[in-house]
């Protein structure tokens, strides 16, 4: 029986149903977010091949996926500074993306919920003593 084909329908459908996820999209391209951090997108440059996906994972996942499954993930000079790994969506499966989505949603909301809970409070004026 052939696969279904994966397209950024079936990316959203699975996105969608983790918590706070959203559509939305990036440089015009449709993308998810969750709390309005970029989870996965369509990807806008032009380095990436066409049917691909941008999905966010820190660099230690990125190079575990990269050495598993080099014919599935890649990654282009435009993406290496960024904690993101590309996805040939004809080559994924829906087990695959649900995944994939998963850990990027589990390393979007530790990384916000850690940039959040590391914000200072804003600094409070000392009160001025009476004597001078």
């Amino acid at each position: 029986m052939p696969r279904s084909a994966v397209t950024f329908d079936t990316v959203r459908k699975i996105g969608l149903e983790l918590p706070g996820v959203e559509q939305s999209t990036m440089y015009g391209a449709p993308a998810l977010k969750v709390h309005g951090a970029l989870l996965a997108c369509v990807p806008s440059h032009r380095s990436a091949e066409a049917g691909s996906l941008v999905v966010r994972v820190d660099f230690a996942d990125r190079a575990a996926l990269l050495a598993e499954a080099p014919e599935l993930y890649y990654i282009t000079d435009h993406y290496l500074n960024y904690p993101a790994v590309l996805v040939r969506l004809g080559r994924a499966t829906p087990e695959i993306l649900r995944d994939l989505l998963g850990m990027a949603y589990k390393f979007v909301t530790r990384k916000n919920s850690r940039s959040r809970t590391q914000k200072k409070p804003p600094n409070k004026p000392k009160p001025r003593s009476a004597a001078r």
